[in-house]
């Protein structure tokens, strides 16, 4: 499906799909202004231009379909990019099954921790400006931290005691803060758990979320240990203390409408709803039901920097593209090329970032791959990005030049391995020696 005949580049705008009907490419493609003309646009091509195999990369159509056809996801969206070059951008099964609605690759996917890199990357746009350092303490900002409380215990009896260290921004960026905004078992009163949980009710803004939470104690003592959770909460409060700006309003300004990604957004508008792919559950059998239907949500002030974003495939590509050029995409940039390496190095050492699964560590908001050897995943060392719990992943190769995208709207995918074999199969579809590779960005070794 949706597999490239063309064999010669243009942009994406120019091209006329091969199958599904004639898909058009949307216009997150589409030259966006004309600052754009002097750089290299994102294109797609032939997949043998660029290395690898137009045969090969039917097999992620193929994959995918397999669990189609067990009738354990309902549809997905898959795009592939080697040299800057989009050589696979396909859809399978049903956008909406119970409305018999196709999926379609410009289909609207909630990202949830695909989030994370997007928002990480608006604190360091930041930190490119000169306002803090990564060990600054976010107490600077955030006063409410100032002396805050670690939950430690002897096996006997719990306690809290002041931090070892402040939190600094690197903490909440490398996921190594202990915070959390879940007071359960962390020691506090009846009345501290309603104060911090708003008595049951919806908060109206994350920082308001955020300013309570800090009389819940750290779960261990800050850069001790690597926890998945709230710290990109504290990212997204960050980029608004110091840019006095929304997040959500940072995020459109600075990176949404300078990369062209017409499609990404917080509040889905109203007239984007019919592009909103449903999202299903698993089921006792094996198989999966909807959870929920795609429907108009009243537009909400809460946004939260651990997830709630959503995109399209056409659209994270250009972000994901960005990274990869050392922070610029068709003349646009958004950051320098040495900070993109230091967010794509490892900060964690051996920490165990158990969520990504073996041979991983964690930079400044994306995994990053250390030991090819033992992971689940087919990349070179150095690969780095991160998923989502409904099924969508990025990941980037910088070795191989190379950036895969799946999306997928299925909590408790983990069974499944959807996502770890997804590696396999787009690596897979490289053919070329790899002798002349010229990989434009690499992160550091760092070893802690």
């Amino acid at each position: 499906m949706n597999n490239y005949k063309n064999t010669s580049n243009r942009t994406l705008g120019d091209l006329t799909w091969a199958t599904m009907g004639s898909v058009l490419i949307t216009a997150a493609f589409m030259l966006h202004s004309a600052s754009s003309l002097a750089a290299e646009k994102l294109v797609a091509t032939k997949a043998e231009s660029v290395g690898m195999s137009s045969k090969r990369l039917q097999r992620i159509d193929d994959y995918f379909q397999r669990f189609v056809d067990d009738k354990q996801i309902a549809g997905a969206v898959s795009l592939v990019a080697r040299h800057g070059k989009i050589v696979h951008l396909s859809a399978v099964g049903s956008k909406y099954q119970e409305q018999n609605i196709p999926m379609k690759t410009d289909s609207i996917f909630y990202l949830a921790s695909m989030t994370k890199p997007i928002v990480s990357t608006a604190l360091m746009m930041l930190f490119e400006e000169g306002r803090f350092r990564l060990d600054d303490p976010i107490s600077d900002w955030i006063p409410e931290y100032a002396n805050h409380k670690v939950r430690v215990s002897d096996g006997a009896r719990a306690s809290d005691v002041p931090e070892a260290r402040p939190i600094t921004i690197r903490h909440v960026l490398t996921h190594t803060s202990g915070l959390t905004l879940n007071p359960e078992g962390m020691g506090l009163t009846e009345e501290e758990q309603r104060w911090v949980t708003n008595n049951g009710e919806a908060f109206a803004t994350l920082g308001e979320r955020i300013a309570r939470a800090a009389i819940i104690p750290a779960a261990f003592h800050p850069g001790d240990n690597w926890q998945y959770g709230a710290s990109t909460d504290y990212v997204a409060i960050l980029v608004e203390k110091i840019s006095g700006q929304s997040i959500d309003q940072f995020l459109r300004e600075r990176i949404f409408q300078p990369l062209g990604m017409n499609d990404t957004f917080y509040n889905i508008p109203r007239d984007k709803v019919d592009r909103v792919a449903a999202v299903y559950r698993p089921t006792a059998d094996g198989e999966f039901e909807l959870q929920q239907a795609p429907g108009f949500k009243e537009p909400s002030s809460y946004f939260a920097g651990v997830a709630g974003l959503n995109s399209t495939a056409t659209d994270y590509i250009r972000f994901a593209q960005m990274i990869s050029n050392g922070g610029e995409l068709e003349g646009v940039r958004l950051l320098g090329r040495m900070t993109v390496e230091l967010m794509i190095s490892n900060h964690t050492g051996d920490k165990d970032v158990y969520i990504r699964g073996p041979g991983f560590g964690f930079g400044l908001g994306f995994g990053v791959l250390v030991d090819p050897t033992v992971s689940f995943d087919t990349a070179s060392p150095g690969s780095y990005g991160w998923g989502g719990a409904y099924g969508t992943l990025y990941y980037a190769d910088p070795v191989e030049d190379l950036i895969g995208l799946m999306f997928i709207q299925l909590p408790g995918h983990a069974p499944l391995n959807i996502r770890q074999r997804f590696t396999n199969v787009v690596s897979q579809a490289v053919i070329d020696s790899g002798e002349n590779q010229n990989p434009k960005v690499q992160g550091y070794r760092i070893s802690k």
